[in-house]
């Protein structure tokens, strides 16, 4: 997913369009994760980006997506841009 979202919307309240955003990026990452995975890997991983423009955008740790969301619009951004991009990896098997 490759997407520059508003950080703000008439008539509704900031707290709800960044909730919205962060539902967006949570389906967006479910629906990869169903995809059938190829012959040899077990997982997928995700590269991460998000700035105020493409050109502006740095990595980012998945799980920290939502919080960078948040930082954008504190520092008084109008607009994130995002890009998830999904990539199969081989994870080794974690004993609990």
């Amino acid at each position: 997913m490759k997407k520059t979202f508003p950080l703000q919307a008439p008539g509704r309240d900031d707290a709800r369009v960044r909730d919205k955003i962060r539902h967006e990026i949570n389906r967006d990452v479910r629906r990869q994760r169903r995809r059938p995975l190829p012959e040899g890997f077990n997982a997928w991983e995700f590269d991460c980006r998000i700035g105020t423009t493409q050109e502006a955008a740095e990595r980012c740790a998945l799980k920290d997506l939502g919080k960078s969301v948040d930082l954008a619009a504190a520092a008084g951004a109008t607009q994130v841009y995002l890009e998830i991009i999904g990539h199969p990896a081989q994870r080794s098997s974690q004993a609990n």
